[in-house]
């Protein structure tokens, strides 16, 4: 999309921005719970794949992005942002002439009613300019148009193209990839999630989720290592038994020999008194 407007490719031109790209200093616009709600699951699903994989990254909701230092009043408030390397401690905004501070890797709107002809229009050159890498623009109502009366899409992608230009790559209802990301965005009960797959089997999880997955993942480990210790025992028990069964074994065998040699001494006993018996004998003949 490209406004009528003279308006800066980047954040490094010399260009003077439309009057509607300046924003009023301690104005947001409004977020409705049920939007605030969808921004929390994605930075959420953000923070949990950036720390499963070790990004230096930080994640932000209704945190302003500005780039001009010359015009500080240009800028964005995105409902949510990924930025990489994270901002350092402390800095409550991304202040991209800053040192320390990076464009997002990925923004995303959440259109409402409120905010939709901003999001459709005036906000993919803004960020575009912003040296965002990766525009999402959710508009799970249909509250957007585009000036020419086009729309609604459930959701838009944006990024550069080879010339540098920021282009919309995507207009649907999803599925659609992120190639900043390299995985899937997709719609769940009106609810954009970020998936490993384009059909949203294997979903990014969120913080809570991520909680509830090592919850059951210990719960089972646990069960198993009660399964196993059962084992164990019912192992240990039978060795015992095979022990004392042993034992009995051993003492019946014992005692089995000791009638042996009991009855072979009363043989030998016998053998000797029959012997005494015929030498006596053999004398009263004589």
């Amino acid at each position: 999309m490209r406004s009528s407007a003279p308006v800066p490719l980047s954040a490094d031109d010399d260009v003077e921005p439309p009057a509607d790209w300046y924003l009023h200093d301690g104005f947001n616009m409004p977020v409705s719970p049920e939007g605030d709600r969808r921004a929390e699951v994605l930075r959420r699903s953000f923070e949990v794949r950036a720390r499963r994989e070790r990004i230096d990254a930080s994640m932000h909701v209704n945190v302003a992005l500005r780039w001009d230092s010359a015009r500080r009043g240009v800028g964005v408030d995105p409902d949510v942002m990924w930025v990489e390397p994270a901002i350092p401690p402390g800095h409550k905004s991304v202040l991209t002439w800053r040192e320390g501070h990076h464009p997002p890797r990925v923004a995303v709107e959440i259109v409402s009613e409120d905010n939709a002809e901003k999001d459709y229009n005036r906000g993919p050159a803004k960020y575009g300019a912003s040296g965002t890498r990766e525009l999402w623009v959710f508009d799970p109502d249909g509250y957007g148009r585009t000036k020419d009366g086009r729309g609604p899409w459930v959701l838009q992608v944006w990024r550069h193209d080879k010339r540098g230009r920021f282009r919309r790559v995507y207009m649907g209802d999803g599925p659609a990839y992120s190639k900043e990301l390299g995985a899937w965005l997709v719609v769940v009960d009106e609810t954009l999630r970020v998936a490993n797959d384009e059909a949203g089997s294997d979903l990014w999880p969120t913080t809570d989720e991520a909680w509830d997955e090592a919850e059951a993942k210990a719960r089972d480990a646990e069960a198993k290592a009660r399964d196993a210790e059962a084992k164990a025992h019912d192992a240990e028990a039978k060795a015992r038994d095979a022990e004392a069964k042993a034992r009995d074994a051993d003492a019946a065998r014992e005692a089995e020999a000791a009638k042996t040699r009991e009855a072979e001494a009363r043989v030998r006993a016998l053998e000797a008194r029959l012997r005494e018996l015929e030498v006596g004998r053999s004398k009263r003949k004589r």
